[in-house]
């Protein structure tokens, strides 16, 4: 589903392969490689991940935009690269729970971090899944170093489930039937999507 969702200070556009440079080159950084537990890839490797993640019915995921870097007027279907600061991904790969999603966000750009960015994608992310995927339950998976996203994910209401000592790694789930998430469900219920 191609979707565009444009929150108060974030919009979430489809990644497309004017992406892919910008991306790839964030994913050079080891920084970012441990925290988004990925392994460098090369150029070609990544515009071949972009047109699976685009193909994948199991799969969404959205590029980040930071109104506040956005040249001119946002116009849909335009890259807006001079405005990527990270992606925004959910997994539906659960077999035995259709219902579930993995949810993952990275917000690349460090003059962009600490501005709330984060926490709207991931609300936008999470109202566009239920309502369009009927996702009942959210995970998420981090590293243990990484004390930003485990608290961005704590204070949303995520509550710890399992920790694996080999992976050095936290899971974390948010049910949609927890108040907290239906109150920050409740925050974007007047999402803008443009199809």
């Amino acid at each position: 589903m191609k979707a565009t969702l444009l929150g108060k200070k974030v919009i979430l556009v489809p990644y497309m392969k004017e992406h892919v440079p910008r991306y790839h080159q964030w994913m050079q950084h080891p920084a970012l490689l441990q925290a988004t537990g990925s392994e460098p890839l090369t150029l070609q490797e990544e515009y071949d991940m972009q047109l699976s993640w685009t193909q994948d019915p199991n799969k969404q995921t959205f590029i980040v935009l930071d109104k506040d870097l956005i040249v001119g007027d946002f116009v849909d279907g335009n890259a807006h690269t001079e405005a990527m600061v990270g992606d925004v991904n959910i997994y539906m790969n659960d077999v035995d729970d259709l219902h579930l999603a993995e949810i993952e966000i990275m917000i690349a750009e460090p003059k962009s971090r600490s501005k709330g960015l984060g926490k709207e994608s991931v609300e936008m992310m999470m109202a566009f899944a239920v309502k369009n995927f009927g996702i009942q339950t959210f995970r998420a998976k981090i590293g243990e170093s990484n004390a930003a996203s485990l608290n961005l994910f704590r204070k949303m209401g995520f509550e710890d489930i399992t920790y694996s000592e080999i992976f050095k790694e936290v899971t974390l789930e948010l049910s949609v039937q927890n108040p907290k998430c239906k109150e920050l469900l409740t925050s974007v219920g007047g999402l803008s999507v443009l199809l």
